[in-house]
């Protein structure tokens, strides 16, 4: 027996939605299959501010979640009445935009009859190695994307221990301002990327925080200052910025984050033993500097890293997290709600603080 999950994604700027359909067992059972995978992006709408605006993300998702419903549906040759269930991200992420997509499957939901699952976005992220590579529970996941940075040791479905994380800019973030100060387009992490082919690494010395410190904590504000000193610097003594400056700036600052990635990786490894994989997901995932080194890391230990187009923020996560709650017997009902904050291990000490709507991370 199969089950076909339609999945709607919302959280950020992405908005999507695909169908998936795999066993009711075990991953190696029935491989799960892509049916149709749809993300409409908006960097043109956000491209004058130098980032995502809340508001029109939220206006965006509303106007296209129906018509991204539709052309998934067409794509894999569906109708609603050939599903099992409805699959939809209830949190975190710009609350406007998960509103959106809450209530576009509450209403699919209540039209139909057909089972509401509210998914975890950051658990779509970390049980994506799961859909594209059936590796079995436990693995060592660093989940890595423009708002999140966290280790985690992922033993089910729902069950998620962190092992560290960032305590202030996730390397997604930290890359978009270092495009921004360098006037360098967004989203920051293909522009660095591309600049960073053409500079040399080692002309600055950028700092590698937080590893005089024990533990897999990150921190990448103070980072994402030192570029700032080196390229007001530069333009103090020579009136401004060479193409090589900017090459070797962004080839500096990439080098940084992924030596610091790696040597906390190796550090998480240590921490979690046992472990299957180790996995990479999210959207600063897609690059590729940062996939050699964590290749390196892993060493004997599989190294899992998803197609870049389920890296970042899709559907098809989100209908395959939907999938691994309903083999658990697990669903909601139309009182499910959008949740800015949603962290995966609830018992871990928020990393930056907490406030009236729960831990941010």
């Amino acid at each position: 027996m199969t089950l076909t999950v339609l999945g709607i994604e919302s959280s950020c700027d992405d908005t999507g939605a695909a169908l998936v359909r795999a066993g009711e067992g075990a991953p190696e059972v029935l491989a799960p299959e892509i049916l149709a995978n749809v993300v409409a992006g908006q960097t043109e709408l956000h491209a004058a501010f130098g980032g995502v605006v809340p508001e029109i993300a939220a206006r965006a998702h509303a106007e296209r979640l129906d018509l991204v419903v539709e052309q998934a549906l067409a794509r894999a040759g569906l109708t609603l009445g050939d599903l099992d269930a409805i699959a939809v991200t209830a949190g975190p992420g710009l609350i406007g935009g998960v509103l959106s997509g809450v209530m576009m499957a509450k209403g699919l939901s209540a039209a139909t009859g057909l089972p509401l699952v509210g998914v975890n976005h950051l658990a779509g992220h970390a049980l994506t190695p799961r859909l594209t590579d059936g590796i079995e529970f436990p693995y060592l996941m660093l989940l890595v994307s423009g708002g999140h940075c966290q280790f985690l040791r992922v033993e089910g479905p729902e069950s998620f221990t962190r092992l560290g994380g960032t305590i202030d800019d996730a390397p997604g973030e930290a890359f978009d301002k270092c495009a921004k100060l360098l006037g360098l387009p967004q989203p920051g992490g293909p522009a660095v990327e591309a600049e960073a082919r053409q500079g040399d690494p080692k002309r600055f010395a950028f700092p590698r925080p937080l590893l005089d410190r024990p533990g897999c904590d990150l921190s990448f504000s103070g980072l994402k200052t030192a570029l700032m000193r080196a390229r007001d610097a530069l333009v103090a003594e020579q009136g401004g910025l060479t193409r090589q400056d900017r090459a070797d700036l962004c080839a500096g600052f990439q080098a940084a984050i992924a030596d610091t990635l790696a040597e906390k990786s190796r550090r998480a490894l240590t921490a979690s033993p046992g472990v299957t994989a180790f996995a990479v997901a999210g959207g600063v995932a897609a690059n590729a500097t940062l996939r050699a080194r964590l290749t390196e890391v892993a060493g004997d230990l599989p190294f899992v890293a998803p197609p870049l187009s389920l890296c970042t923020d899709n559907a098809a996560m989100i209908a395959w997290a939907g999938i691994e709650r309903l083999r658990l017997g697990h669903a909601d009902d139309l009182t499910l709600g959008a949740r800015p904050r949603w962290p995966l291990d609830p018992s871990a000490v928020p990393l930056i603080g907490s406030g009236k709507r729960g831990a941010k991370a």
